[in-house]
């Protein structure tokens, strides 16, 4: 069996960032991560280089931002009163939040603070960043009726109802 569309895949992994050589995230040591290939599950290039391959496949792929979690923008960056974090005893840089928008929740990185102003960073952790996967195909399994109307994988190593 190849990986394609509506396949349930388990692999082992190892992301690395291109610039830094940072281990970002592993699943060596524990589960490998597993996914429902076609959904938009994983990002675009990942996804891409999976596909076809079978089980025990063993390889490395770089991926690009526009690929990965997009291109850093300074457009994501915002200044915003201190009084939108209202019910916040205390904003410092570093603090994650959601806003919810007119095109749904985005996630927000406070990086300043400064008298009234708080500035916030929509961008991805990772936009920007060349990333190094180092991947092997673990299994392959058709999905789910289930799984393919919900979009995502059930039970072991997915979402559970």
């Amino acid at each position: 069996m190849t990986i394609a569309q509506h396949k349930v895949v388990t692999i082992h992994y190892k992301v690395v960032d291109v610039a830094s050589g940072e281990v970002i995230d592993s699943s060596e040591g524990g589960a490998p991560m597993t996914y429902l290939h076609g959904f938009q599950n994983i990002i675009p290039g990942l996804e891409q280089a999976l596909e076809g391959k079978v089980v025990g496949d063993e390889f490395e792929v770089q991926v690009e931002p526009a690929d990965a979690y997009g291109e850093y923008s300074d457009e994501r960056i915002q200044q915003v009163p201190v009084a939108a974090f209202e019910g916040v005893e205390q904003v410092e840089p570093g603090m994650a939040f959601t806003a919810q928008t007119e095109h749904g929740p985005i996630n927000l990185i406070v990086t300043a603070v400064e008298e009234d102003i708080v500035t916030v960073d929509a961008n991805h952790p990772l936009a920007g960043k060349a990333l190094a996967f180092s991947v092997k195909v673990e299994s392959i399994r058709d999905a789910s009726e289930e799984e393919l109307t919900h979009g995502h994988v059930h039970g072991e190593g997915g979402h559970h109802h």
